[in-house]
């Protein structure tokens, strides 16, 4: 078997459009994309808060946000360690957002323990506990 004369790549197997670039899954890299400018904001000091998260090359890291490419393997799992955009945008995709529900649970139940915490001390310190 033998090259084509343009190049040694075949288009449909590998994901080469023949114009430079890669073809990717449209669908993940945007929805990513889209999560972390939700997360994040479109500003460079997004960009280098993610870069810190994941240890990724800033450049890297820009095209993310823009949409080109998206995260694979151990940098997608440090963003959704980090934000829950992209965490709910992956379960999403995964069809399991039944889990995001458990995980807003977990959070709404320590935003109120922490609110049960500050009328405590603005109560004073109420010896059993209770508050009234």
């Amino acid at each position: 078997m033998s090259f084509p004369k343009k190049g040694k790549f075949f288009p449909k197997e590998n994901g080469y459009n023949g114009k430079g670039g890669h073809q990717t899954n449209g669908c993940f890299v945007e929805e990513i994309a889209s999560a972390l400018r939700r997360s994040l904001g479109d500003s460079r000091a997004g960009v280098k808060t993610v870069a810190a998260w994941t240890g990724a090359n800033e450049k890297t890291v820009k095209n993310w946000f823009s949409g080109t490419y998206g995260p694979s393997g151990a940098h997608l799992i440090a963003l959704s360690r980090h934000s829950d955009e992209v965490l709910g945008t992956f379960l999403a995709m995964a069809g399991r957002e039944d889990l995001m529900v458990a995980i807003k649970l977990a959070a709404a139940e320590d935003a109120i323990s922490d609110l049960l915490d500050a009328v405590r001390q603005l109560g004073g310190d109420d010896p059993g506990g209770k508050v009234s």
